[in-house]
């Protein structure tokens, strides 16, 4: 990502900066200590358009061949609604979400109840109930 986007503000919500945030996360710095941390970095991988991190921190059983974003769709906000474990010394959790878009001109919101786990010790996403 270049510097101009190191530099704005997380689109996750939680850290100063993108690249002191989720940025290093995406650059493979460090790994999500939390599933909610893990769920706050691919939100902010749809924001600033990276693909790969999403397919990296995708479980392989259930990750699409492919990894297409919208093109036209703006990610402007993230609500965590509920966590259900998915801490530092757990296997699984489960993180519900509301994400706010913008596309085509007009507001949207995606509310998702997403499954986690760990796979060699890292946060991987499992699935998600719309």
């Amino acid at each position: 990502m270049s510097e101009d986007v190191d530099d704005q503000r997380c689109p996750c919500g939680r850290g100063p900066t993108y690249g002191r945030c989720c940025g290093r996360l995406h650059r493979g710095e460090v790994q999500a200590l939390t599933a909610e941390d893990l769920m706050r970095s691919r939100y902010s991988a749809f924001a600033v358009g990276d693909a790969a991190y999403l397919e990296r921190s995708w479980h392989p059983t259930t990750r699409p061949r492919e990894m297409r974003l919208v093109p036209d769709q703006r990610w402007i906000g993230l609500d965590i609604v509920d966590t259900d474990a998915g801490g530092p010394l757990d296997a699984d959790g489960i993180v519900e979400f509301v994400a706010h878009f913008e596309r085509g001109g007009r507001a949207g919101q995606l509310r998702e109840r997403s499954t986690f786990t760990r796979v060699d010790g890292r946060w991987v996403y499992v699935s998600g109930q719309v």
